[in-house]
């Protein structure tokens, strides 16, 4: 259900709702927040709340220059696995200067602007990810391990299965918070799951993709295990990857019958993708950890396509289904509402110039082989200058290359990755 401001304040009032989270997104893709009681929701709906640029690794565009955070009302839910009573609800939020001019570094409004965009031109996208985890046993002192909590394989169950009744509880506090997923399994690898959700708005996919991985984290506390969206935290077993699925429909004041012709421009669609994926790279794959996945166990490393089921980056399903496009790269440490946005950007340029779909399973390009490269590949692509404001481009790529500096002077670097990454994602 979509509330708006003044609905939310009554079921404030009439559902024992003490504390309101106000949730926004980092440029590393990591949600953050800041608690208000509920007596102040009216406020902050009128005049928003000031958070300090400066603590977020990112954020330094704002230059000193206060920022404030605006609850998205239609977003509005409550959190199942706090208390019932003094109840805790959440909504995301938009990140704006004092004037109301919106901040160059809030990836949400980022996507907004990328959906509406697409909207002028005609074309209306909607996305459906397919998101792993792994899932892994605490030690005597209660502190995450590497030890996986099961030695499953794919669709096993239980006892196998020792995550059943995790993804299980995950996905009926999901369904608490107004999200469905549509199926929930065991992966290939030890301890490692996978749930799905159907397609749906960018905005709305991006969110939930978030607010399922905050559910997974907490459910899996509160069952004494430690839950890791980290890309590649084993070694020698399969990574946590993220495939998402999409598909382009008419879009503004088009008629019924220009659907058939969208129909043709998927495969154009696609093709933006795949021309514009290397410079894409560090949003998909935005950490050092990310690129010891590529190239392993079917993720993929070249930019090819194809219509079966293998290692190929875009997999197209011949037109059928709500989703036939899927792009297989990305993994579960990106920023959704940037990765969306340039998805949607790429693949209506892809449109725009007609391009085409090179041979299948022919590969003549690779994804960059680390995170360095990638930065490389961002800081000359005239795609993303397009389209991303120059001083949130700049922090994020200053960020990314501060990141592979660190990972390079390290001793360790396994020990670097699991400190950096293995408990955090």
């Amino acid at each position: 259900m979509i509330y708006s401001e003044n609905e939310i304040l009554q079921y404030i009032e009439e559902n024992d709702v003490k504390f309101v989270k106000l949730t926004f997104c980092g440029l590393d893709g990591k949600l953050k927040n800041i608690s208000v009681l509920s007596s102040e929701t009216a406020a902050i709906f009128e005049r928003g709340i000031r958070i300090t640029a400066g603590k977020i690794n990112g954020f330094g565009a704002a230059c000193g220059r206060d920022i404030f955070l605006f609850p998205d009302a239609g977003t509005m839910t409550l959190l199942p696995w706090r208390p019932q009573q003094g109840r805790v609800i959440r909504m995301f939020c938009y990140i704006r200067y004092a004037d109301g001019t919106p901040f160059e570094c809030d990836s949400r409004y980022f996507l907004k602007k990328a959906m509406k965009e697409a909207v002028s031109k005609g074309y209306c996208f909607r996305f459906g990810t397919s998101s792993e985890f792994t899932i892994f046993k605490n030690d005597e002192n209660g502190l995450p391990s590497k030890i996986p909590h099961d030695f499953a394989g794919y669709c096993d169950i239980a006892p196998d299965d020792k995550g059943e009744n995790i993804r299980r509880d995950v996905c009926l506090t999901l369904e608490q918070m107004g999200i469905h997923p549509v199926s929930s399994r065991h992966e290939s690898g030890f301890g490692q799951h996978e749930i799905d959700f159907n397609a749906s708005s960018a905005l709305k996919a991006a969110d939930t993709f978030l607010s399922f991985k905050s559910a997974v984290k907490s459910i899996a506390e509160i069952n004494g295990v430690h839950a890791s969206f980290m890309p590649k935290p084993l070694r020698d077993a399969c990574g946590n990857g993220m495939h998402i699925a999409f598909n382009v429909f008419p879009g503004g004041d088009f008629f019924e019958e220009r659907f058939t012709e969208l129909e043709g421009e998927l495969e154009s669609a696609a093709a933006g993708v795949m021309k514009y994926i290397r410079e894409m790279a560090l949003f998909t794959n935005s950490t050092v950890n990310s690129y010891k996945r590529l190239g392993e166990f079917s993720a993929p490393r070249d930019i090819v396509w194809s219509d079966e089921e293998e290692d190929q980056l875009i997999r197209m399903s011949g037109g059928s289904g709500d989703s036939p496009i899927e792009l297989r790269a990305a993994d579960c440490a990106c920023n959704p509402y940037f990765v969306l946005g340039l998805m949607i950007y790429a693949s209506v340029e892809g449109i725009e110039n007609k391009l085409q779909l090179p041979e299948k399973n022919i590969g003549i390009e690779r994804l960059p082989m680390n995170l360095e490269e990638a930065a490389d590949c961002a800081e000359r692509s005239e795609f993303l200058k397009r389209y991303i404001p120059k001083s949130a481009l700049e922090q994020y790529i200053i960020e990314k290359r501060s990141e592979w500096k660190e990972y390079s002077a390290a001793y360790d670097k396994e020990a670097f990755e699991d400190q950096k990454f293995f408990y955090s994602l």
